[in-house]
This record gives C-alpha cells, structure tokens and sequence, in this order.
C-alpha cells in the first residue's frame, strides 16, 4: 500500500517555501520575520526528499511573497521554490534569481565600514564567482563571502 500522508499539513492559501536545505528553515524564519504576519506558519525540519535527501519547508497562510521577496530567499537557499497556493493547489512556483543588490538583510563585516557608526541601512551589492556568492558593501566597497557576512 502506497503512503500518502503528508509530513506538513497542507494550507488552502498561501505561499509554501520549498526545498530550504535541511537545517536552514529557522534562519529563513528569522530572517524574513515570517512569524510577524500573525498568520498560522507550519514548518518542516530535515523532512526526506528525493533530490536533496533531507530538506525544511515552510507553510504561511494567507500570505504571498512578491517575486522581490522570494529571490532575497536566494542568498540562503538558491535551490529553494516558492510556490503560491489557492484553493489547496499550486498556482505558482517561483524559481529563485539572485537579485542585484539587497539592503538591510545583512551587517558589514568591516568594523570601519560607515554602516557602523551612521544611521543608513546597509546595502550590498550582489555577484557570483562560480558557486561562489559575494557581497560587496555600498560604503566600504570591501567584497565578502556569504558566509563572512553576519544576518542583520
């Protein structure tokens, strides 16, 4: 007999971010203030996965994420799909691309950075070295690795 329980529930209208690497759920939680809506949230960790092994999920009712929205999730998960529900079904998947520039996401890791001691919003510009992301700061103009730069 073939299982077909779901490991999440499944939400009538929403947006559904599937395919987060396993682990990386509650930093996209966080992150992205999804918790802050007041909306029911239902989240999977290192649920199996046919491509990836394991992988999160995470359901929001009754919000939709704009194309501009999803693909900041690229800098955390590039390989993540966004996809709006209606009435129980999928109207929409979102691959993500990785934008130009993102601001207020992430703190300059230069300590002399004018990010630091201003009142600005640190913005940083976007670029790929292979699987490689970088950011460079908008003030210093120093390039960091993804992984140097702390989540604002």
């Amino acid at each position: 007999m073939k299982n077909t329980r779901l490991s999440v529930e499944a939400i009538e209208n929403g947006t559904v971010i599937d395919h987060i690497p396993a682990g990386l759920g509650l930093t996209i939680l966080r992150q992205f203030k999804l918790l802050h809506y007041g909306n029911a949230v239902t989240v999977g960790f290192n649920l199996p996965s046919k491509t990836q092994g394991s992988k999160d999920i995470i359901k929001i009712k009754e919000v939709h994420f704009k194309e501009e929205d999803a693909n900041r999730l690229a800098l955390f998960a590039p390989q993540a799909v966004v996809n709006r529900i209606r009435g129980f079904e999928v109207v929409e998947k979102m691959r993500l691309t990785l934008p130009e520039a993102i601001s207020e996401v992430f703190r300059c890791p230069n300590h002399n950075c004018a990010s630091h001691g201003e009142p600005v919003k640190s913005r940083f510009y976007i670029a790929t070295r292979g699987s490689d992301i970088r950011l460079k700061c908008h003030y210093c103009e120093k390039t960091f690795e993804r992984e140097s730069v702390a989540e604002a």
